[in-house]
């Protein structure tokens, strides 16, 4: 069992470079569609409701509020388990903020003027922002900052994931409100919808990750032979 647990670590290192690969694309996607349904005005994650909310009422810019809420979602992560996130957590937390207010710099980035746009531009950015998570998941190198904290919340109430996450979200959709985040249709329908956008994403995703890297592990076999062959 420990031989089998050693090889399939070291198969992972070989894969390290196209997992990081990976990892950055889907952050790169996923932060592409909650740009896209921030500017679209038709709601909004129940947590990026606070960032925004955040943004207007102390400045900055909403993907900095991103990380700063990050790092104290998995500090309070840390501290309920006694031990530091995965280095993915934070890493996610960094570059998804980095990307958010990359993307809403395009100049392309604008409201549309009706609401069937705003519809449209806010459904798409939710397709989006599902395929971006698959992508990021299927690399498996750490969840990001508010799925440490939601098992570190089930890890230690023993509740089950979905109570959890339903705890986390209606108190940070809450907070969001309060501080004047967008709250419209958009949000109920992220609330309801998202996780069967990501249920049906994460495992086309991983399919298809699972196919690149066992390509990876069949290109090094084939040179470490021609290797051998020309000694």
């Amino acid at each position: 069992m420990e031989q089998c647990k050693g090889v399939g670590d070291l198969k992972k290192r070989d894969q390290l470079p196209k997992r990081f690969i990976l990892f950055i694309v889907g952050l790169l996607v996923m932060s592409l569609g909650i740009a896209l349904m921030i500017v679209s005005d038709f709601g909004a994650s129940p947590w990026d409701v606070l960032h925004v909310g955040l943004y207007y009422q102390f400045g900055l810019t909403i993907g900095t509020w991103s990380i700063i809420v990050g790092f104290v979602v998995l500090g309070s992560a840390g501290l309920m388990m006694k031990e530091w996130p995965q280095f993915g957590a934070y890493l996610n937390m960094v570059v998804v903020g980095i990307f958010i207010d990359m993307f809403m710099m395009l100049p392309f980035m604008t409201e549309p003027e009706t609401w069937l746009g705003k519809g449209v531009m806010f459904m798409g950015g939710m397709v989006i922002y599902a395929y971006g998570m698959g992508v990021y998941l299927s690399a498996e190198l750490g969840a990001g900052p508010r799925d440490s904290f939601m098992l570190a919340l089930t890890a230690k109430t023993k509740w089950k994931v979905a109570n959890a996450r339903r705890l986390m979200e209606v108190g940070v959709l809450v907070i969001g409100w309060l501080l004047g985040g967008p709250i419209f249709i958009g949000t109920i329908v992220f609330s309801i919808a998202a996780g069967t956008f990501i249920g049906i994403a994460l495992p086309q995703c991983q399919i298809l990750t699972n196919k690149w890297l066992k390509n990876t592990v069949k290109d090094k076999k084939v040179n470490e032979i021609e290797r051998g062959a020309s000694v």
